[in-house]
This record gives structure tokens, C-alpha cells and sequence, in this order.
């Protein structure tokens, strides 16, 4: 049996309010108050494709032996090096065994179905025993118009194997055409969109149904043997109108998430098909479609192991952890979209040393210090000589990662003369469960959420861009935990 045996999810915590979005382009966009329902989801300042494709994974990774993975593909259109495999970079961020195969897919929506298949294909044929497979966008679009309503950021991470399977993989079909309802050239920053009555009359409506219809007619069956039907259509009335003429409504069509977070991109038929595994009970069928430049069709059922899957965020778990964007303003300066003083001190960087960062990969990007072997003493950054004043021993030491740790602030600061792109800069001290300090940078809070003895997680994120190079560095932050976000959904 071959199939999904594990999903993991990462909807970023902040939320835009699309109603706050018109009232501040009503002036301008009056038209736009037709998808002015409830809020995006949207990218904190240090997140972009690549950190939230870790924290996908490392939802997906709850409760697996990472050991056993034989590769990893990413999935995206919105990767920040076109020269650089992404996929290496979440590779060493999830302190993945070197002997594995990583590749970046791209260039297309449906990049996520194509990559998930690819890697079905491989385990079906040997190749590989496990693969994971994670999709990530950050789609970015002008102001005051219809496209910064319909998009939203997201991840979502599938592995796939022959054991432990959650939904048993029964078959795909896949139809290629050089549709151009959007595009984007090398070195644009926006998609060029063609007018929406194309891509919905001439794309959506005709190309899904063309590839559910060759799936159902590959494998014999029919929409009555379809329990749940997920795929990508930010036009609402459209997604509801091609799902009925292919004869799949009300709750056999999984919602397209537009009041809730908005269209992931690449990531959506994953977010969707997510959504729908964790409500799934063993015996569903479902259905995932992946839309763009042609379409995937994906069949799959339930098996009685997904009642045995580890505790994880998931999208639903994701979805409810969040925070509310204040202000349209600031929506426009997280995505760059106004340009601000950010005064002298921002000036100061230099390049960076791609060559210290190679011999210090697994500590700076992996987050791995070291454990004494003779006392147990876990440290980072690594050294040599054990930190416990009650040892001190110079032996070796055993590799010991710190990102899946949780840890205690022991003192923090607020800081408004540092350069920050959300004042005031935090920082502090943290103390790890079981051993270990660090200075780190907080995200993902505001003042009020600090204080000594607070548990936090740690996260991985973007750190800065070199816009002379085209560099872009990462690390990691640690994130307060709430209370009764604590526990996940399954």
C-alpha cells in the first residue's frame, strides 16, 4: 500500500481583516467590496516561502523518525533563490541526513499535486521508501485591488510511504496546457493577471473538469464514490458551480478557505485536502485537484491509521492560533508595497561569509549544539569544553538539536532605538527545558505577551536580505506560547 503517512500544516498568525482592506481602498477600488469577507492570512515581516516550508514540515515530522526520509521535494513559485537550491536550505533547517535527495519544483500553481505525485510514483516503483513532499507560497500583488483579497500565505507538508499509510493512494490523472490565465517574468515582483472571466470561463471550468472526468474514467468510478472533493478556485460562485455540474455539493465540496485565510497558492490543494484528512474518518474517499497550466487529479482513501497519528498544529490548529493586523498601513509595509525611513542604523550590513556559514550550517541554520557525553550537559552554540562548572570535560560530544525544544524567558528587553520593522525590537534570554541559553530575537508577539518564566517555542525565520548580493539569511526566533494554544489539533 502506498500513500500519505503524515500532514502537517503553517497558516502564519497574522490575520487581515478584508473589510479594514476596503474601508482604506474604497476610495479608490469601490469593486473590491465583492470579496471584502472575513480576513487573509499574511506574513509577518521575517517570514517568506522558504521559512514557512519549515515550519510545515516540522509540523509534518510530529511523530516520525525523520531518519527514514529519502528525500524532499519543495513545491512553490515564490522561492527566494532562483540560484540556490531552496530545498537544501529546509534540508539543513530540519537537520536532515546528508544522503537524501532535495529538489525544488516550480513554475506553476499545481506545482504541489505534480510534486505529490512524482514522489507517489517514486515509492510505488521502489525508488524511495519515504518522501516528503512540502508546497509554500508567498504570492505577492499591487495594492487596493482584487488579488491582495484573494491571496493568502500558507504551507502545507505530505510525506509519503509504503507504512503507517493514513490515506491509501489509488490513482491520478493529469492533463498539460499552456493556459496563461496569470504570469510572471523572470525578475518581476508581480503576476501580470489576464482579465478574471478568462480564467474562470476558459480555465477553472473547463480544464478541472477535464482532468476529474479522464481520473474517473481511468479508475472506473464516479462522484458517487467521492466523499470529500478539494481544489483551488478563488472565485467563489465558480468553485461551488463547477463542483455541482461535476456533481459533487454541499458538504462533499471541501470549502476553498477565502474567509479564513484566502488562496495559498501553490500550497492550497495541500491546505485544502488537510483540512479534509482531519476530519476524515477511515473508509473516506477523497478527491484533490491542483490547478495551473492544466490540472492534477488525485484519489485517495482513508485507512484506519490516521486514528493513530501524533498529536501536530495541522491547518486547523494554525487557523485558530492567529493575531490581527491593526491597521492597513502596516499590512503595506510588511509587504513592501511603501516605502519608509528606517533611519541610519539601517544602513549598517555587509556581505555575507557563505563560507563560515557552510562550516557552522548545523548550528546557525539546523539550531544543533552539542551534549556532553560524561555529564548530559546540552549547550549552544557547540564547543569543545563541557559549560557545567561541575564537569568541564574535553571529550566528544554527541550532536543535540535545540529547535524542538521548549524553553523559558529568563530576562527580555524592549528596545526602540534598534532598527526594526515592527518597534519595539525584543530580544532576551531563554532558558531550554533540559538544559541550554540563548539569546534570541522574539516574533510573533507584542510587549504584553513577554515576561520571565513565559514558555516559548523556537521558529525558524527570515533574518535579513543583502539587496546588493541577493542574499537572504535565515535563523531562529522564539515564539510565546499561549496557554491553551498549547495543545494541537489532529
Amino acid at each position: 500500500m502506498v500513500g500519505i503517512t503524515s500532514y502537517g500544516g503553517y497558516i502564519p498568525k497574522l490575520r487581515v481583516d478584508r473589510m479594514m482592506m476596503f474601508q482604506a481602498a474604497a476610495w479608490f477600488a469601490p469593486a473590491v467590496i465583492a470579496v471584502a469577507q472575513g480576513e487573509r492570512s499574511l506574513c509577518n515581516w521575517d517570514e517568506d516561502a522558504l521559512s514557512m516550508a519549515v515550519e510545515a514540515a516540522r509540523d509534518c515530522l510530529a511523530g516520525m523518525d525523520k531518519s527514514a526520509l529519502d528525500a524532499l521535494y519543495l513545491c512553490s513559485t515564490t522561492l527566494p533563490y532562483a540560484d540556490r537550491q531552496n530545498s537544501g536550505i529546509v534540508k539543513t533547517a530540519l537537520n536532515l541526513k546528508d544522503a537524501v535527495v532535495t529538489a525544488d519544483m516550480t513554475a506553476s500553481q499545481k506545482a504541489g499535486t505534480t510534486g505529490l505525485i512524482t514522489a507517489l510514483d517514486a515509492v510505488a516503483g521502489g525508488q524511495k521508501k519515504n518522501i516528503m513532499v512540502v508546497a509554500s507560497d508567498k504570492r505577492e500583488s499591487k495594492a487596493m485591488y482584487f488579488y491582495e483579497m484573494w491571496f493568502g500565505d500558507g504551507a502545507a507538508a505530505l510525506c509519503v510511504g509504503s507504512e503507517n499509510v493514513i490515506a491509501e493512494f489509488k490513482g491520478s490523472h493529469s492533463v498539460s496546457h499552456d493556459f496563461a490565465d496569470h504570469y510572471r517574468g523572470a525578475g518581476y515582483k508581480f503576476d501580470y493577471m489576464w482579465e478574471e472571466r478568462w480564467a474562470k470561463d476558459e480555465g477553472y471550468t473547463k480544464i478541472i473538469p477535464e482532468a476529474v472526468k479522464g481520473l474517473f474514467a481511468k479508475l472506473g468510478i464516479t462522484m458517487d464514490d467521492v466523499d470529500k472533493f478539494a481544489f483551488p478556485c478563488f472565485f467563489t460562485r465558480e468553485h461551488k458551480g463547477i463542483a455541482k455540474a461535476l456533481g459533487a455539493e454541499g458538504a462533499k465540496l471541501v470549502d476553498n478557505m477565502h474567509n479564513v485565510c484566502g488562496e495559498t497558492g501553490v500550497a492550497h490543494p495541500f491546505v485544502m485536502l488537510i483540512s479534509a484528512l482531519e476530519k476524515a474518518k477511515p473508509g473516506d474517499r477523497i478527491l484533490v485537484c491542483g490547478f495551473g497550466q492544466g490540472c492534477d487529479a488525485l484519489y485517495f482513501q482513508v485507512t484506519d491509521e490516521i486514528t493513530k497519528l501524533a498529536p501536530r498544529k495541522g491547518v486547523a490548529g494554525r487557523l485558530a492560533d492567529k493575531r490581527k493586523m491593526p491597521n492597513y498601513q502596516k499590512y503595506l509595509k510588511f509587504r513592501e508595497l511603501m516605502e519608509v525611513e528606517m533611519g541610519i542604523r539601517a544602513e549598517a550590513g555587509g556581505q555575507s561569509a557563505v563560507s563560515a556559514l557552510w562550516r557552522n550550517r548545523k548550528m546557525i541554520t539546523g539550531l544543533v549544539g552539542n551534549q556532553c557525553r560524561k555529564c548530559g550537559t546540552p549547550q549552544w552554540p557547540p564547543m569543545d569544553i563541557c559549560v557545567n562548572p561541575d564537569c568541564g570535560d574535553m571529550g566528544k560530544k554527541d550532536d543535540y538539536e535545540f529547535s524542538g525544544k521548549s524553553a523559558k524567558i529568563l530576562t527580555w528587553t524592549a528596545d526602540m532605538l534598534a532598527v526594526s520593522w515592527e518597534p519595539p525590537c525584543t530580544y532576551g534570554l531563554i532558558d531550554f527545558d533540559g538544559g541550554g541559553r540563548m539569546i534570541v530575537d522574539f516574533t510573533d508577539c507584542e510587549q504584553k505577551d513577554l515576561a520571565v518564566g513565559k514558555e516559548v517555542r523556537m521558529t525558524f525565520r527570515h533574518r535579513w536580505f543583502d539587496k546588493d548580493r541577493g542574499y537572504h539569511g535565515y535563523s531562529w526566533k522564539a515564539v510565546p506560547v499561549k496557554e491553551e494554544k498549547k495543545e494541537g489539533a489532529k
